[in-house]
């Protein structure tokens, strides 16, 4: 993660900008005074870097809740920050300017609000889960120039690789997200997608809650995929498999293909390795039959009047409130010039989204944005709604 080690944190005065680089506002964190948030806005993009003490050393880094996708504008923010302040700056692994020219203006990269505002709707679509080293994903668009291809990951580097190759490339029918791709799921249309590939996610053994493949990833995946659509699972992994074949079976109708080291155009580096050491293959095809329902969703994340107090709002640092299907919990407590902040974890159990709420005052919202819109989250806003009202 870029971050600079610092003598001695210094703030500037806000509002103010510095080379293009908005800084707005400080949050202090109500418990560790050593803990501090900074409101920058580069371009479009608006995220907090974070003040900590880690490891004995003072950082200045990018807040990953918030971080946003083109690593460029964190770099120049933590640069001009650093500059506006006058911090010592006693390491850096920042570079002073984009080393990577294919990563300065990249039109492939969406925010998820991209998504849930204007979800595309002129081409046929395919969506890549968890796409690496970016080969499959690639080759794919290459191909078929007529498919749009989304492409959802959430390691930094495989991003940035892919959308150079993009550029260099000029291949115009990729876009990337860096994103949850089982939230992702909860709003694409129903009905629109015509293949969903997940090829060798990661098999989390010990932690099973966290596989892609779930209950509720194959009823999504079967709602917005078209009729013939298909989602195509490919690992190497005996348990996940195994785990995988059990999920899908369990569906009182369902219709799957079953492959065992099928040959296929692309292949990852890994897999080149793996096939050297004759490990097995299994692919999982799952065929749609079933026209779903369009995608309704009843709700919004407006905020009442707020009746807490600032110490109010502070003393729920750490409680959790649960309903049917998920939960809220208040994970950090920030102090405002004027009013306070909350970091939550919110919806489902097993895919919560981490966010801000700022409170001024009577008045609440999330910042920089609002959750997914997904049934969890918004039964989740609605118990959050109650708890600020008092």
């Amino acid at each position: 993660m870029p971050h600079l080690h610092i003598v001695e944190f210094k703030e500037v005065g806000m509002p103010s900008v510095k080379d293009g680089v908005s800084f707005n506002f400080i949050a202090k964190n109500a418990s560790h005074q050593e803990e501090k948030l900074i409101s920058v806005s580069v371009d479009e993009d608006n995220f907090f870097l974070l003040v900590v003490d880690e490891d004995s050393k003072k950082l200045l880094k990018s807040d990953k809740l918030t971080r946003p996708a083109s690593i460029f504008n964190v770099h120049k923010a933590l640069l001009s920050y650093a500059d506006a302040s006058g911090m010592d700056v006693i390491s850096s692994n920042v570079p002073q300017h984009q080393k990577n020219i294919h990563l300065r203006e990249v039109k492939a990269l969406k925010d998820i609000n991209y998504f849930a505002t204007d979800f595309p709707t002129n081409k046929k679509i395919c969506i890549e889960v968890g796409f690496g080293s970016g080969r499959h994903l690639l080759h794919q668009a290459q191909n078929n120039p007529d498919t749009l291809y989304i492409g959802i990951e959430i390691h930094t580097p495989s991003i940035e690789q892919v959308l150079k190759q993009i550029t260099i490339q000029n291949i115009e029918n990729i876009l990337v997200l860096n994103y949850d791709a089982r939230l992702f799921m909860e709003l694409v249309p129903s009905n629109r997608i015509d293949k969903i590939y997940v090829h060798f996610p990661v098999p989390w053994d010990k932690k099973p809650h966290r596989r892609v493949i779930s209950k509720d990833f194959i009823e999504e995946a079967t709602r917005i995929l078209n009729v013939n659509g298909r989602l195509e699972l490919r690992t190497d992994s005996e348990n996940y498999y195994a785990y995988s074949y059990e999920t899908f079976i369990a569906f009182p109708k369902i219709t799957l293909h079953i492959n065992k080291n099928r040959d296929i155009a692309i292949t990852s580096k890994y897999e080149d390795r793996w096939k050297k050491m004759q490990k097995n293959f299994y692919d999982v095809t799952m065929i749609n039959s079933e026209h779903s329902p369009e995608l309704s969703l009843e709700g919004n994340f407006d905020f009442s009047a707020v009746n807490l107090s600032v110490q109010d709002i502070i003393d729920l640092y750490k409680k959790t409130q649960k309903f049917d299907s998920g939960f809220i919990n208040f994970e950090r407590c920030y102090t405002l010039d004027d009013g306070a902040m909350l970091r939550l974890s919110m919806g489902s159990f097993d895919k919560p989204e981490h966010l801000y709420v700022i409170v001024k005052k009577n008045e609440a919202y999330y910042y920089p944005k609002t959750p997914l819109r997904s049934k969890s989250n918004l039964i989740a806003h609605k118990l959050l709604n109650e708890v600020l009202c008092g």
